[in-house]
C-alpha cells in the first residue's frame, strides 16, 4: 500500500497532478482543494489512496492523492456512502474545503450538499446521516485547522481553456461547461481558476 509520494511536480492541472520520484512519474487525481494547496510547489507530498477495479474487461489501478491526510480521510469516508462514487466524491471536495464539508455535514445541511453537481436530496441526506457520527469518530473534524485564503495568482490567456478542460473531465459536456465558464470570467476576469471551477460546479446545468 501507498500512503504517501514525495517527489518534483511535474505537471498540474486542476484535477490531475503528475509527481516524479526516483525517476517514475506517479499521475495523481486530485480535488481543487489539493490543487491550490500545491500548484506553487516545487516539491510536494501528497497522501495516496489506491483504487484497483477488477472483474472487468480492463481492471484498473488509479491513484487520488490530497495534501493532507484529513482530505483523504474525508475522501475515503465519502466513498462508503452508497450512491457516492469517486467522481462525486472529489467534486465534493472540489466544491467544498475539508473544513466546510465538516461543518456542512455536522450542522445537517442540506442545501449546501445539493449545491454540489451530482448531489440530489436522498444522496445529500445520506451522507449526512452516514458520516455525521464517523467523522466525530475519526477525530477530523478537530484536526482541520482554519486555512488561508487561496494563493493569489495571475489570470492569463489559458484560465479559460484550463477551466474548460477540469470541467469536461469531470464529466460535462464542452459546450455548457465553455458557456459557464466563460460567463463566469467575463464577470470576474481576475478570478482564479480553481475559484472559476468551482463557481461552475455549482452553475452548470
Amino acid at each position: 500500500m501507498i500512503e504517501y509520494i514525495r517527489g518534483e511536480l511535474a505537471e498540474i492541472t486542476p484535477t490531475m497532478a503528475t509527481i516524479e520520484a526516483h525517476g517514475v512519474g506517479f499521475a495523481l487525481n486530485i480535488s481543487l482543494n489539493t490543487y491550490s494547496a500545491i500548484q506553487t510547489q516545487k516539491e510536494v507530498k501528497l497522501y495516496v489512496h489506491e483504487a484497483i477495479m477488477t472483474g472487468g474487461r480492463d481492471d484498473s489501478y488509479t491513484l487520488y492523492g490530497f495534501a493532507t491526510k484529513q482530505e483523504r480521510e474525508l475522501y475515503r469516508l465519502l466513498i462508503t456512502v452508497s450512491g457516492v462514487g469517486a467522481n462525486t466524491a472529489r467534486m465534493i471536495l472540489s466544491s467544498l474545503s475539508p473544513k466546510e464539508l465538516c461543518n456542512v455535514i455536522a450542522n445537517g445541511d442540506e442545501r449546501m450538499l445539493k449545491s454540489v453537481k451530482g448531489i440530489g436530496l436522498r444522496t445529500a441526506q445520506r451522507i449526512i446521516v452516514d458520516l455525521k457520527d464517523k467523522i466525530v469518530a475519526s477525530g477530523v473534524a478537530t484536526e482541520l485547522s482554519a486555512t488561508g485564503s487561496h494563493a493569489d495568482m495571475m489570470v492569463n490567456n489559458d484560465v479559460r481553456n484550463e477551466a474548460v478542460q477540469a470541467m469536461v473531465m469531470l464529466g460535462f459536456p464542452p459546450a455548457p461547461s465553455s458557456k459557464v465558464v466563460t460567463s463566469i470570467l467575463t464577470a470576474e476576469p481576475d478570478m482564479p481558476v480553481e475559484q472559476v471551477i468551482k463557481k461552475a460546479l455549482q452553475m452548470i446545468k
